[in-house]
């Protein structure tokens, strides 16, 4: 057991391949609800408006999802954007998701956690070699071991 635990723990070129497949699949979701959302504006607008938030509120939610949604894709900033869009999945859950009575409903509010999860783990691990943030931070010298 210890030997299949060490063989993927001690495995970074696994470990940096999984970041950028978790940051593709958690950034599509984002990405392509912000297209649904300018697709389907008016739409959008109104179920926002049912849910008691102004529906003013959504060329906001529109930027965050798909400025946020790129930035996770690159790995850009990447664990102060997770962490972002850990927050903002847990508060859509309670929001549109709460009826938990419905099936669909109690499946999407569960989906949104599973989802915080997956920016938690993000956040705490990083976005990997394949990633902008990996990019800057190997651009910048090192002082007595730690970067400048």
């Amino acid at each position: 057991m210890t030997k299949l635990i060490q063989l993927f723990d001690q495995n970074t070129s696994l470990s940096h391949f999984a970041a950028l497949l978790a940051r593709v699949g958690l950034s599509a979701i984002f990405i392509l609800a912000a297209m649904n959302k300018i697709q389907y504006f008016e739409g959008n607008a109104q179920y926002m408006a049912s849910s008691g938030l102004p529906g003013e509120l959504l060329p906001l939610v529109i930027a965050f999802e798909l400025i946020g949604g790129l930035m996770i894709l690159g790995g850009l900033l990447t664990r102060l954007t997770a962490i972002a869009f850990a927050g903002f999945s847990l508060v859509s859950a309670l929001l549109f998701h709460f009826d938990l009575a419905d099936q669909m409903q109690f499946i999407m509010f569960f989906k949104n956690v599973a989802m915080a999860g997956g920016f938690l783990a993000l956040a705490a691990h990083g976005a990997g070699k394949f990633s902008i943030d990996h990019k800057i931070l190997a651009s910048q010298p090192l002082v007595k071991g730690k970067l400048a």
